[in-house]
């Protein structure tokens, strides 16, 4: 315990009118952040004031980072402000790290208020890259748009923020650090914890590690190469692949979590990824997994290289979900995806009899509805997919998932793509990102792209590209009612579904950090012969992203010749 009571200072400030969080949080170049003065303690007192007084008072939260630049700056100011208002304990991550799933983990384990997680998730690191503050709420998962409206309320008025400047904590010891605050009754806590524990142990609850390990030290060793991409998954791939389920250590790469991710996208995709699939193609291993900086998104590649799309991947899982010994005991209560992801997984739901959730881009539209017992699985097209054990998405989580139903069905994982496709037929998908488009013309974009499809004409037209016709069966801007709540989410995407069910859906992005706007298309096509399941998805999809090109102008609205990034 302190001797000398730290006192708490408030400092006159005025606010910025660019704190409205997107849809994982805060985003910014870090250089806004670092140099702004008063940026960071405006919005962390937004985050803090957006938790009534009363809840507030000796709560515990828990705050964690993916190890970016600035990460150890924002952690001591976190705590120095969390300390002023109120906050009675602070549960950090050894050295400031905690995935975002493992942050969700220890939210609900110890009945936390709620979180706040340093991340830009698959965005750049370093000094010239991007940071982000994510605020998630007492369930475990991203704050709600009520929180968010909050937040962004408070951030437009402020004109004081609490702190304790005095206050310095040691983020390399674990265990207790106890202070005395001025004006305060009651101590300040905070407890710096193992990262990887607690998430560990919820782990066991869920898989047989007993078969995980038998597939990666069996006879029939199953060689795996995991690529950490220098992020905040380093300590948790070390300790829970190798260490507990037996991979050989080699099998782990780029697991120092480094400040500027070692100069490059930790974004888990076959443009960022070029290390792991390269490996990959070679043969001698059978089973390949990236994950993105803050340890919820995954990369799923089989032997040679053969990449699983994440539409895919969600709908396997979700057809394999009886291989999880989680899943025998609970059973399967409803799935869930995001409007854009592929119908892939749709088509599981109405075999299985098990409810489907359409839901917009972002987590925390899931987490009414696992809350509520409607939804036990669920993800998205960016990579991520995740259970009702948190809820975040989950990178490990789904590598495990992949490894259980490869032990259960002594597989490979092209063979059980293969086979899901052959029983459910292929939906064939891809992504168009263009990035860093001028906001303007990205508003004006859409906004004249949804007078065109809401046209009456739109709906009755026919669209000729080679030898295919596309006949428009329903277009609109799509909205959400959550079924938990009734709140009402606008203008969510603009889709064009065609008869054969083939889709186009454009979306402006919610996760840039102030350098442009993104613009992304989805293209998606279902085919049900099983001698066609083997084209390239470029090809199948040509002809729609030809349309989608054409229908929204994009190329001569923004000057571009393509998309930044296919997926």
């Amino acid at each position: 315990m302190e001797t000398n009571p730290i006192p708490v200072v408030t400092v006159q400030t005025t606010p910025f009118d660019d704190q409205r969080p997107g849809t994982n949080g805060l985003r910014k170049k870090t250089t806004v952040f670092e140099s702004k003065k008063n940026y960071l303690q405006n919005y962390i007192q937004s985050v803090l004031s957006s938790i009534d007084l009363r809840d507030r008072q000796g709560c515990t939260m828990v705050v964690g980072s993916d190890g970016r630049y600035f990460s150890r700056t924002a952690t001591e100011v976190i705590v120095q402000m969390a300390a002023a208002n109120g906050i009675g304990r602070l549960v950090i991550g050894h050295n400031g790290i905690l995935s975002t799933p493992a942050v969700s983990c220890i939210i609900r384990k110890i009945k936390a208020i709620g979180g706040i997680i340093l991340t830009a998730s698959r965005n750049p690191g370093g000094p010239a890259g991007d940071f982000g503050i994510k605020f998630n709420v007492a369930n475990g998962g991203p704050a709600p748009d009520t929180v968010i409206d909050k937040i962004h309320q408070v951030s437009r008025t402020l004109e004081e923020y609490a702190i304790c400047p005095d206050l310095h904590i040691d983020l390399s010891r674990l265990g207790r650090q106890d202070f005395d605050l001025e004006n305060k009754f009651k101590p300040f806590r905070v407890e710096i914890v193992d990262s990887v524990e607690v998430y560990l142990n919820l782990l066991r609850g869920i898989f047989d590690f007993g078969a995980i390990k038998g597939l990666l030290t069996g006879p029939d060793q199953l060689k795996i190469k995991v690529d950490a991409m220098n992020g905040v998954m380093g300590p948790y791939v070390r300790r829970i692949l190798c260490d507990e389920l037996g991979a050989p250590a080699n099998s782990a790469v780029n697991c120092v979590p480094l400040e500027d991710f070692g100069g490059q996208y930790p974004d888990p995709n076959l443009t960022y990824a070029t290390g792991l699939a390269d490996a990959m193609k070679g043969g001698e291993f059978g089973f390949g997994a990236a994950f993105d900086a803050d340890g919820d998104r995954c990369m799923i590649l089989g032997q040679n290289g053969f990449f699983v799309n994440p539409s895919d991947s969600l709908a396997v899982v979700a057809a394999n979900l009886s291989c999880i010994p989680y899943f025998r005991q609970s059973g399967v209560r409803g799935f869930a995806r995001s409007m854009p992801t592929s119908t892939a997984i749709d088509r599981v739901a109405k075999a299985m009899k098990v409810a489907l959730y359409e839901t917009p881009a972002g987590w925390r539209f899931f987490g009414n509805l696992m809350d509520s017992g409607r939804c036990s699985f669920c993800g998205e097209e960016s990579f991520g997919m995740g259970s009702d054990h948190i809820r975040e998405k989950d990178g490990l989580w789904t590598v495990l998932v992949w490894l259980s139903i490869m032990a259960a069905r002594k597989q490979g994982v092209e063979e059980i793509v293969r086979d899901h496709w052959a029983k459910m037929g292929r939906n064939y998908f891809c992504r168009f990102d263009y990035e860093a488009i001028d906001p303007r013309a990205a508003f004006y974009l859409m906004k004249d792209l949804e007078a065109v499809i809401t046209d009456k004409a739109f709906c009755s037209q026919k669209f000729a590209v080679g030898s295919n016709v596309y006949s428009v069966e329903k277009a609109d801007n799509f909205e959400y009612i959550d079924p938990v709540d009734g709140t009402l989410a606008r203008n969510q995407g603009i889709r064009i579904v065609f008869s054969d069910s083939s889709r186009i859906i454009f979306r402006l992005s919610g996760t840039g950090v102030g350098v442009g706007a993104t613009i992304r298309i989805y293209a998606e096509s279902f085919e049900r012969d099983p001698e066609r399941h083997s084209r390239e998805p470029q090809v199948v999809l040509g002809p729609l992203i030809a349309i989608a090109l054409k229908v929204s102008d994009i190329h001569e609205r923004t000057g571009r010749r393509g998309p930044t990034v296919i997926t």
